[in-house]
């Protein structure tokens, strides 16, 4: 399987805009199950059918950026000049009072949705792709503090509050920040299946919801007594007094 080229934009974005999507996509991924089946099984099946990723943050100079929240500064691993071609494009959420996108950021981001591949955004960044043209006609979703704002000042934009990510064709929005997870889950388990999807979560002790915000997407548990417990099963080898076998 060769691996997906996921790109990110790189601005003054609210950091778990971009940090929670990928962080979840790594742990889902096949060489991160490889590394973890060391402490405990999984099943070879569901390691490979896992994707692969190579994560490109792209920046219009390499110089270092420093984002909205959390004081962290990122260092863009590529530019809009040199990236290559990719199959994903994450667009995160900025503080939109005086935002304004770079214009080689508006054209990267229009020629790669015109080539028919996949653009998700994130809190905010549905109005920053908004301000591109490429939500036009489209049904999307916006962080829901900011929506009304955003839908008076992108009005041919087909915005909904009914669900917590929208998909239309090839581009996926969600709401606030950590919606982004849940639709990436979804993303996950609809392309590689649920068992991938429950790996990845696990390894974060994470557990998405599903598009009205419910915690239906993994099956729940009960104990004996009805009472509901954990989703995740965290499973171990056989520890010997030579480590784990």
């Amino acid at each position: 399987m060769a691996p997906i080229h996921f790109g990110c934009l790189v601005f003054n974005y609210q950091a778990i805009d971009v940090i929670g999507p990928t962080d979840l996509l790594n742990s889902a991924s096949k060489g991160l199950l490889e590394a973890i089946s060391f402490y405990g099984p999984i099943d070879e099946s569901t390691i490979a059918r896992a994707p692969q990723f190579v994560f490109h943050h792209i920046g219009v100079t390499r110089d270092p950026v420093h984002l909205l929240t959390s004081s962290i500064t990122i260092l863009p691993t590529d530019t809009v000049d040199d990236c290559p071609e990719l199959d994903c494009l994450l667009i995160p959420g900025p503080d939109l009072g005086d935002f304004e996108l770079h214009p080689k950021f508006v054209d990267f981001t229009r020629r790669h949705v015109a080539a028919g591949k996949l653009l998700f955004t994130n809190c905010t960044g549905a109005s920053v792709a908004a301000a591109t043209g490429v939500l036009d006609g489209r049904k999307a979703t916006v962080n829901n503090v900011e929506y009304m704002w955003v839908k008076d000042k992108y009005p041919k934009v087909k915005w909904t509050r009914d669900k917590k990510w929208i998909v239309d064709g090839n581009i996926w929005t969600a709401s606030g920040a950590v919606a982004g997870m849940d639709m990436f889950s979804h993303w996950l388990k609809e392309n590689y299946g649920l068992d991938v999807l429950i790996e990845g979560a696990l390894g974060l002790d994470y557990e998405p919801r599903d598009s009205d915000g419910l915690f239906n997407v993994i099956p729940k548990r009960y104990d004996a007594s009805g009472k509901q417990i954990s989703t995740h099963v965290f499973k171990y080898h056989t520890q010997s007094l030579g480590g784990y076998s």
